[in-house]
C-alpha cells in the first residue's frame, strides 16, 4: 500500500470520527431539550393544575345571620342573591330585636352574622369576646311616625302624638328604635305614655298595621317597606337621633369564608344600593 494511499483512508476515518462525534452530541442536546420541555410542560401543567384547582374552590354550607328587625326585608333580597351567586349555599336569618339578639349570641346561640340596629348593643356581643374583628358600620337609619292610611288624625308632628285619645306604640326602649324615639322625645322636651312597648319596631308597625293603634314611632325603612298598609310623617327631631347599623363575623362561626363573603356582599355597592332603595342612608 502506497504512503498517499494510506494517508487518504486515515483522512476519511478521521472524518468520518468527527461527524460521528458530531452526531452524537446533536443527539445529545435534542435530547436535553426535550427534557427541558418536558419538565417546563410538566410544571406549567402542574401550575395551572393547581391554580385552576384554587380558582375553582366555591363557597358552600348554611350561614346563619343574626339580623335586626329592620333589615327583614333587605336583607332577605340579600339572601336570595348571594345564594344565587353561589350555589351551594343557604343563608338562614334570625330577625328580631337587637338587644334579644345580642343575648341569644352571648348565651351561645350558633351564628356566623351579627347586623344590629345600634353600637350599643353590638358592644354587648363584642365586650363578651364573641366577635372576630372590628364591627363596621354598614347603614344608618331614621325615625319616622307611621300613621294608619291616608293619616285620618292628621299627625305632623312629634308634637301631636301627645294628644288625648291617641293610640301610640313605642318600641321597648331596651331596643335601639325605642332608644332613638326617647332620645327624640327627650331632645324635643315632650312626653309621651305609649299605649304599649313593643319588642322590636315590626312588632310597633304591626300594632298600626292592625289598627290596633293610630300612630307608631318606627324608622322609615319600615314605613317604605309597609307600602299603602301605612302612612308615614317625617319629623326634624328625628335628625338627632339616626342610628348607626354595625356589622360582625362571629367568633364561633362554622362557616367562615361564607360569613366574609355574605359581609362584603352587604357592604358591596350592589349590597347598598338594595339597602339605599329600601330608605337606609349611607354610613
Amino acid at each position: 500500500m502506497t504512503r498517499s494511499v494510506r494517508r487518504t483512508r486515515r483522512s476519511r476515518q478521521s472524518q468520518q470520527g468527527w461527524q460521528s462525534r458530531r452526531t452524537v452530541r446533536a443527539a445529545g442536546a435534542g435530547a436535553a431539550a426535550l427534557l427541558v420541555l418536558s419538565a417546563c410542560g410538566s410544571s406549567d401543567s402542574g401550575s395551572t393544575a393547581q391554580s385552576g384547582s384554587s380558582g375553582s374552590e366555591q363557597l358552600s354550607g348554611e350561614v346563619t345571620v343574626f339580623a335586626a328587625a329592620s333589615l327583614r326585608e333587605s336583607f332577605t333580597a340579600l339572601g336570595e342573591r348571594f345564594e344565587q351567586e353561589h350555589p351551594g349555599t343557604k343563608v338562614t336569618f334570625s330577625f328580631g330585636g337587637s338587644d334579644a339578639l345580642a343575648a341569644g349570641i352571648t348565651g351561645g346561640a350558633p351564628a356566623d352574622v351579627f347586623a344590629s340596629a345600634s353600637p350599643k348593643t353590638m358592644a354587648v356581643v363584642t365586650d363578651a369576646g364573641d366577635a372576630s374583628g372590628t364591627p363596621e358600620t354598614f347603614v344608618r337609619n331614621q325615625l319616622e311616625i307611621a300613621t294608619l292610611p291616608g293619616n285620618p288624625d292628621k299627625i305632623s308632628s312629634l308634637k301631636d302624638l301627645t294628644g288625648s285619645g291617641l293610640k301610640v306604640v313605642l318600641c321597648d326602649e331596651a331596643v335601639p328604635c325605642g332608644a332613638a324615639a326617647r332620645k327624640a322625645l327627650d331632645a324635643s322636651r315632650l312626653k309621651l305614655t305609649p299605649v304599649s312597648y313593643e319588642e322590636d319596631v315590626k312588632s310597633a308597625l304591626n300594632k298600626v298595621v292592625l289598627k290596633e293603634a293610630d300612630a307608631a314611632v318606627v324608622y322609615r325603612t319600615d314605613v317604605r317597606a309597609a307600602g299603602e298598609k301605612v302612612a308615614g310623617v317625617e319629623f326634624p327631631e328625628s335628625a338627632d337621633a339616626i342610628n348607626d347599623y354595625p356589622i360582625a363575623l362571629l367568633k364561633e362561626s362554622r362557616n367562615t369564608d361564607a360569613a366574609k363573603a355574605f359581609i362584603a356582599l352587604v357592604r358591596s355597592a350592589e349590597g347598598q344600593k338594595v339597602l339605599t332603595e329600601a330608605g337606609f342612608l349611607k354610613p
